[in-house]
C-alpha cells in the first residue's frame, strides 16, 4: 500500500521553492549513494519519500488504482536494478518521472492495441482516466465527484503523449523544460503537445456539454408531448 509521504529534512526550506528543491535533491542523492553502497534501508527511505508521487503520476494516466499501484512498484523495481547507472547531474525525481511515464505509455499502448483488435478497428486515441485527488468540502462532494468523473471521461479521449504532458504540467506543476527532459522531446514539442492537448480537451468538453443539453431538451419535449408519465409508457411497452 502507498504510505503517506513524510515532510523530510528539507521541510525547513518551505518558504523558498528553489532552496527546497535543491535540498530535496541533495537528500535524494545522499540516499542514492548509500543505496548504491548496498544499504537497503536507504533505498527503502527513498521509496517512502517518493512512492505517493510515483503512484499519483501513474494514476493520472491509467484507468484503475490497481494498475497505478502495479506500475509504481514496477518503476521502483527498475530504479533498484539501475541504481549504478544513475546520473547525479540530474534530480532523482526527473529520473523517476521518466520511468513511470514510460511505463504508463507502454501500458496504455498495449491496452489500446488489445482493445482495438477485439473490436476490429484501429484507433489512435485510447481511453485514459484522471483521478482528482483534491478533497472537496462535504457540501460540495457530490458536485466535485460528478465534475471529476466528467474530467476523467474527457481525458480518456487523449492519446498518451498528450496525457503525459498534461499530467506532468497541470497535475505535477513541472515546467516545460523539465517535462521535455522526462518525455525525451524538445521544449518546443512539449509546448505544442500542451497546446494541442488543451485544445482537444476543450473541444471534447464542449461537445459533451452540447450532447447533454440536447438530451435534456429531447427528454423534456418527450414528456411535454405525452399526457402519461415516462414510467407508465415504459410499462406499457414492456407489456
Amino acid at each position: 500500500m502507498i504510505e503517506p509521504e513524510s515532510p523530510g529534512p528539507a521541510a525547513g526550506h518551505a518558504g523558498d521553492p528553489d532552496a527546497l528543491r535543491k535540498a530535496e535533491a541533495a537528500v535524494d542523492h545522499g540516499l542514492l549513494r548509500r543505496a548504491q553502497a548496498g544499504e537497503e534501508e536507504a533505498f527503502g527511505e527513498l521509496v517512502q519519500r517518493h512512492q505517493r508521487r510515483a503512484y499519483r503520476v501513474a494514476r493520472n494516466m491509467v484507468p484503475t488504482d490497481e494498475d497505478a499501484q502495479d506500475l509504481a512498484q514496477e518503476a521502483f523495481l527498475r530504479v533498484f536494478k539501475s541504481l549504478d547507472r544513475f546520473d547525479f547531474g540530474h534530480e532523482f525525481t526527473t529520473w523517476l518521472y521518466r520511468i513511470v511515464t514510460n511505463l504508463c505509455i507502454d501500458f496504455l499502448r498495449k491496452r489500446r492495441s488489445a482493445y482495438s483488435v477485439s473490436r476490429g478497428v484501429l484507433e489512435d486515441d485510447g481511453p485514459m482516466e484522471l483521478e482528482d485527488h483534491d478533497q472537496a468540502a462535504p457540501s460540495d462532494q457530490a458536485e466535485a465527484q460528478e465534475t471529476a468523473a466528467e474530467v476523467d471521461a474527457v481525458l480518456q479521449t487523449l492519446a498518451p503523449h498528450f496525457q503525459s504532458v498534461l499530467t506532468l504540467r497541470e497535475i505535477e506543476g513541472l515546467s516545460c523544460p523539465e517535462i521535455a527532459e522526462i518525455v525525451g522531446a524538445t521544449h518546443v514539442t512539449v509546448r505544442w503537445r500542451l497546446h494541442r492537448g488543451r485544445k482537444l480537451f476543450q473541444e471534447e468538453w464542449e461537445r459533451r456539454a452540447r450532447m447533454r443539453e440536447k438530451g435534456a431538451a429531447d427528454l423534456l419535449d418527450g414528456g411535454l408531448n405525452s399526457s402519461e408519465p415516462p414510467l407508465t409508457r415504459g410499462n406499457e411497452r414492456r407489456n
